[in-house]
């Protein structure tokens, strides 16, 4: 229980919550990255393969659509029962997936899951918020961040694994990579049972049910399309409708925001605060630039360089190793000075600087190259990640911290949820246009010509695929110029002098990336300089909740 005569928890409270709230943490963190190294295999033994888009984008749009929601809910009834509902209802999920026999089931249950995903990732740092003032903030969230930043190492480590592995104890090895999380939400769940016990003013409003609905209206139709849109078409009737639907769900939401005032899912009053605003933007620009030009570099590093996609899990160490550094010191810097205006600023300028040294990119580039711009990556994000949470918190009162951490959650998913979309539509927009410039220069069509016809490399059984490719593209140019827009395993083992000509046309349209990555972390950068930086409150929002019951009797 929390010493409620100081108003304060102690340090050893704090950190057995800590626990919990860690576990749940890694649950959410962990599901977004396991499942993509699965996600062959599992298509694969439940004959889905088509539709596997499905069962990554049910957990990515209810997650981003619950998150706002369990803020809200968290203010009204208390963290605790949310956070252990979050829990119960994401373990649910997992069990479920696990004995999924359809891909459309898998699909539905991961939606299960994000119900609970949904809380656990703001509810957590809104938890921290609860029992630690600002300025000592980022000592305890600066867990968070490691957490967050080894799940996307271990995650497609921990995929490949049980995507590998036949059977364990009897059952499918793919499946574990939904019932891991049994034992380990069991862990968080008792944890935060057990010592999870914060006081809070009791807040009478009403359940926002307008906001509900629209919110979803509004999120769901765009989440949708910025998915699946470049297989649809971005002009088509599908992507025509979610646009017309998402504007509408748009107005709807703001109409019902502003006449539900302060007990609106995300009451409009929380923009009232010039830094507040401003740090929702940055972080809707540093989750575009993040997410988005992030996921080429495993590509990347399978296609150009060779490596396994468990191989390429590992590579990313350096940007968790950054994120993991600059954490401790902008930790540091926050505790001692209570400022924090220099951490947005020094975090999208080293932004600025790695996205343009992987705009350099070419298929000559090692993985030293892309280490350096790693690097710079991670200990940007760093400096960000929990500054931006942080100052968020601080902006508002102790009253709506809850709304606030989840809303800013909610928005640098957004955020990373378009540059994905945009930029992975950059890059496979791109690479057909360079591999038909590439095979229309006549040294690359002598040069594999001139391969094709050595016996060595004609009856190595490895270049089958791909020479088979090739002879097709002499009558159909658009087979080969759309080559690496969907299975790219014709690549591997192939000898150099084939694959060279796609590599090549790979990495000169993953510089396109990086170069719009450049121009919204330049955006964030002139942001960052303008940050209304309020001083650090040096008191806990229980401390404030606390006082404030006090001074109302």
């Amino acid at each position: 229980m929390p010493n409620t005569e100081n108003q304060q928890m102690t340090h050893r409270q704090i950190m057995l919550v800590l626990v919990g709230l860690m576990s749940g943490m890694f649950l959410s963190a962990l599901d977004q990255t396991v499942v993509g190294t699965a996600m062959r295999t599992i298509a694969d033994d439940l004959n889905g393969l088509s539709q596997q888009a499905w069962v990554t984008t049910a957990y990515l749009i209810v997650s981003t659509v619950v998150t706002p929601i369990a803020g809200k809910l968290s203010d009204i009834f208390g963290r605790r029962p949310i956070y252990i509902i979050s829990i119960g209802v994401f373990l649910l999920g997992s069990l479920l997936s696990g004995l999924a026999d359809s891909m459309m089931s898998l699909a539905a249950f991961r939606a299960v899951q994000g119900i609970g995903g949904g809380g656990l990732m703001s509810l957590a740092f809104t938890i921290i918020g609860d029992m630690v003032p600002p300025r000592e903030r980022a000592r305890y969230q600066g867990f968070f961040i490691a957490v967050f930043g080894s799940s996307s190492v271990l995650g497609p480590l921990v995929g490949g694994f049980f995507a590998g592995a036949p059977d364990i104890l009897g059952i499918t090895g793919w499946r574990w990579v939904f019932l891991i999380n049994m034992p380990i939400g069991a862990i968080a769940l008792f944890m935060v049972w057990r010592f999870l016990h914060v006081p809070q003013i009791k807040q009478d409003h009403k359940i926002d049910w307008w906001g509900v609905l629209t919110v979803i209206i509004a999120v769901t139709p765009l989440l949708l399309v910025a998915e699946n849109g470049r297989e649809w078409g971005w002009g088509s009737n599908e992507s025509l409708l979610c646009y017309v639907l998402g504007v509408a769900g748009i107005a709807a939401f703001i109409w019902a925001e502003k006449r539900m005032g302060a007990a609106a899912l995300i009451p409009l009053s929380l923009f009232k605060s010039v830094t507040f605003s401003q740090l929702t933007v940055l972080g809707i620009l540093v989750g575009f630039a993040m997410f988005g030009a992030m996921m080429t570099i495993p590509l990347f590093m399978q296609l150009v360089i060779g490596s396994t996609p468990t191989e390429s899990g590992i590579q990313m160490l350096p940007m968790v190793f950054g994120i993991l550094i600059a954490t401790g010191v902008g930790g540091r810097v926050i505790s001692k000075t209570g400022k924090y205006k220099i951490l947005p600023i020094i975090g999208t300028g080293l932004m600025v600087f790695a996205f343009a040294w992987l705009s350099q990119i070419s298929k000559d580039s090692d993985y030293t190259f892309i280490m350096v711009g790693m690097l710079a990556v991670g200990i940007g994000l760093g400096l960000m990640m929990q500054t931006l949470t942080i100052a968020s918190q601080n902006a508002v009162s102790s009253r709506d911290i809850g709304v606030a951490t989840s809303g800013a959650t909610f928005f640098r998913q957004i955020g990373g949820t378009l540059g994905t979309a945009v930029l992975f539509s950059v890059l496979f927009g791109r690479i057909p246009e360079a591999l038909k410039d590439i095979f229309a220069r006549p040294e690359t069509t002598k040069a594999l010509m001139t391969a094709i016809q050595d016996p060595a490399i004609a009856n190595d059984p490895k270049n089958a695929a791909i020479i088979e490719l090739l002879k097709n593209g002499a009558s159909d140019p658009g087979s080969v110029s759309g080559a690496l827009s969907g299975d790219t395993s014709f690549l591997n083992g192939a000898s150099k002098v084939l694959t060279e000509p796609f590599v090549e046309g790979f990495a000169s349209s993953a510089q396109s990336v990086y170069l719009v990555a450049v121009i919204v972390a330049i955006a964030a950068f002139v942001l960052s300089w303008f940050i209304k930086a309020e001083p650090l409150r040096d008191k806990s929002a229980m401390q404030e909740n606390l006082e404030a019951q006090a001074g109302g009797h």
